[in-house]
């Protein structure tokens, strides 16, 4: 049996997003990002080309490494202005039935008790669509205007992380039984106290005594993605990820990233085949290779490539404008994303990168690959990727907006289909149960499954009393 592909769209509620410049290409439409009928339109596209999610990529923060300024990042539209993800979302569940929303939020910048309330309602209002792409923040700015000195050390923000997701764990999974709310109007019940209780947590990071806002969701634990792939965040996604999210150039630097997941994920005690691996990717498709050439070479007009080094300033740590244009790169640690860095440097031993060359490289769809062609030419060198590295599948960028995606449903997905590689329907049910054809509620041996029943908090702490209204 053929091995199915998975998309998801990757896009941001921004301006833009991975393609610098090109929001002056007259057909792009992603300057209507605060308009609910561009997200609803977006969804209902992507539904009828079934991709499997909506990944919804955010930041905190500017990117000011270029130059050490705001300025470009500005006039150049570099993922700002940008808005809130998770609003978008119940507008675009009411107009779809199976596509997921995958929405990126930091463990560095809100309290795990108000967020899990947050991720909880999202799920309940999508009936079980809700994803969570679980980052730790890159960006300095985002840390020095919620009050910090500036971002934490890299591993030490998944310090942070762990216990972040042990909270949220114990949230989710672990405060109400499954039947808590009897909603008994003869006895005017609607929750039994017994089967509702505080968690009681007490760690490095934080203090959460109390019981979780919000009856159970449909998966109460939404689907986790990670998008780190650094030494540290590999550690923390082989735990906690049901899908990882990578941005590598290259299927040598792929291979090795899903190779390393996989074993990452065994060495954890799970299946290493319950979590699928996605790698950024962006795609140009017409009814022709000379149409899809000739789309491509028209996009490449509206690249900004002072846009594009303002991105990979703000990426990889490094202030690009103090590098001559034609100056090769070298590996130099960073405290923003290492796993691009890693990534770039380590793509092809034999090359030497030049800041122009990254520019260019970057200037539609970012960090990951580009595929330009026909229908059959990018079904092939999908299913090349596929068969070489052993991705599951793909968060494809968009150039122009909706024009890159609905070339892609209307041009690719019938061919990929065509070759039995692709789904023709949904599965019923949850996002989990969508993309992994079980249940809809992480268990054992993920550690979420852990706290799937009351008992398995804390022994001190006591059920919640009622006070007598008699």
């Amino acid at each position: 049996m053929a091995r199915e592909i998975h998309f998801n769209a990757f896009d941001m509620n921004c301006v833009g997003h991975q393609s610098p410049g090109l929001w002056a290409h007259p057909r792009d439409r992603s300057w209507q990002y605060k308009d609910l009928a561009y997200w609803t339109e977006l969804a209902t596209l992507l539904e009828r080309g079934r991709f499997d999610a909506l990944f919804i990529a955010d930041v905190l923060g500017v990117y000011d490494v270029y130059h050490g300024s705001v300025e470009t990042a500005l006039r150049q539209s570099t993922q700002v202005p940008v808005n809130d993800p998770l609003q978008l979302v119940p507008a675009m569940a009411l107009v779809t039935e199976h596509l997921g929303f995958g929405v990126t939020a930091s463990t560095s910048f809100e309290h795990p008790y108000t967020f899990a309330r947050r991720l909880s309602t999202l799920d309940h209002l999508t009936r079980g669509r809700a994803g969570w792409n679980i980052v730790t923040g890159y960006l300095e700015s985002g840390a020095r205007n919620i009050g910090l000195r500036g971002q934490t050390e890299h591993d030490d923000r998944y310090d942070v992380a762990d216990e972040y997701l042990e909270v949220c764990y114990k949230l989710w999974e672990g405060s109400w039984a499954d039947d808590a709310v009897v909603r008994d109007r003869d006895r005017r019940i609607f929750t039994d106290p017994g089967k509702v209780r505080p968690i009681g947590h007490k760690g490095r990071f934080y203090e959460v005594p109390g019981i979780h806002l919000c009856e159970p969701s449909p998966q109460r634990t939404p689907v986790l993605f990670q998008a780190g792939a650094s030494s540290r965040g590999l550690t923390f996604a082989s735990a906690n990820a049901e899908c990882v999210f990578v941005a590598t150039p290259s299927k040598a630097v792929l291979k090795k990233s899903v190779a390393a997941i996989r074993a990452g994920v065994a060495a954890a005690g799970r299946d290493p085949r319950s979590v699928l691996v996605f790698n950024l990717q962006t795609v140009i498709v017409d009814e022709t290779d000379a149409k899809a050439q000739a789309k491509h070479d028209e996009y490449r007009r509206y690249v900004s490539h002072e846009g594009a080094l303002a991105l990979a300033s703000g990426w990889l740590g490094i202030d690009f404008s103090s590098y001559a244009l034609d100056q090769p790169l070298r590996h130099i640690r960073t405290n923003a994303v290492q796993s691009s860095v890693e990534a770039f440097t380590s793509a092809d031993p034999s090359r030497v990168w030049t800041v122009r060359e990254l520019a260019e490289w970057i200037g539609i769809g970012g960090l990951g690959p580009l595929f330009v062609g026909g229908p059959q030419r990018v079904a092939d060198q999908l299913e090349e990727w596929v068969a070489d590295t052993d991705v599951d599948g793909f968060n494809l960028a968009y150039a122009v907006t909706h024009e890159t995606f609905a070339d892609i449903v209307d041009h690719l997905v019938p061919e990929l289909q065509r070759r039995g590689v692709y789904k023709t329907a949904y599965r019923q049910g949850t996002l989990r149960e969508k993309l992994f054809g079980g249940g809809a509620r992480l268990q054992s041996p993920h550690p979420a499954g852990r706290y799937r029943t009351l008992d398995t908090l804390s022994a001190a702490v006591a059920p919640p009393r009622v006070a007598n209204a008699g």
